[in-house]
């Protein structure tokens, strides 16, 4: 006789980057424990490849590209998929830093964090579109799951920074012609983001410093000297204790 079948709920959220609207389920016992144990594992491509195992597991609307959506809607989903997997509430510790009598109070204080109310903190006063030279304009879009987990494979963070501009290159305008990102070799547009001066340069790491990010204020007081503190939350990893 056959084992009865548990019902499973189904979500729906809209991605706050790409607006893309998605259908998921909850994440599975035995896809928290494999989890779980990545997360332990302190590997950051361990933890990246699952993530993007139980995202593309629990989606159910179809043709969606895990690797080709934003990290920061990665994240989002992400902190929402495992609001309504585990349960909202996250319990994690903070040192107090506090100096009483010229030493530091370090007291662990407990606190929780509600996944709900995370919010993506976006700054849309920087332009993706940027004049490098008068004729020149470069269009970039925020980079991609799968590029960021790409970026691993890589040991100098300068060549990090550069393949991840080129592959965040959404075209090149000349003032005659466009030149898209995905019409072109990773080869040519990364002998084109070396090829930029300094000055030129600068005006696109401005753009990647200021992505959108996950953010919540924790405010919390320590049971010991009595401070109170305000603590900036930020990341997907900061949101898990």
């Amino acid at each position: 006789m056959a084992l009865p079948k548990l019902d499973i709920p189904t979500y729906e959220i809209e991605l706050p980057i790409s607006k893309k609207k998605i259908k998921f389920r909850p994440f599975l016992v035995k896809e928290q424990r494999n989890l779980l144990m990545a997360l332990e594992s302190n590997e950051t491509s361990t933890v990246q490849q699952n993530i993007r195992d139980i995202l593309n597991n629990c989606t159910l609307t179809e043709n969606v590209d895990i690797d080709k959506l934003p990290i920061i809607d990665i994240e989002y989903y992400f902190i929402n998929l495992r609001a309504k997997s585990v349960g909202e509430v996250v319990e994690t510790r903070y040192r107090c830093n506090n100096i009483v009598n010229d030493t530091e109070c370090n007291n662990v204080m407990e606190t929780n964090i509600n996944l709900q109310n995370i919010k993506v903190l976006q700054d849309k006063s920087i332009d993706p579109e940027i004049k490098v030279t008068p004729k020149i304009t470069i269009k970039l879009k925020y980079p991609e799951f799968g590029v960021v987990k790409d970026s691993l494979k890589y040991d100098d963070i300068n060549q990090v920074t550069f393949n991840m501009i080129a592959s965040s290159i959404e075209y090149i305008y000349d003032g005659e012609q466009f030149y898209y990102g995905h019409e072109t070799s990773p080869e040519e547009m990364l002998q084109f983001v070396e090829s930029l001066n300094a000055e030129q340069f600068k005006k696109i790491e401005e753009f990647f410093e200021n992505l959108p990010k996950l953010k919540e204020n924790v405010n919390i007081t320590c049971g010991k000297c009595g401070y109170h503190h305000t603590i900036e939350v930020e990341g997907l990893e900061n949101f898990f204790g």
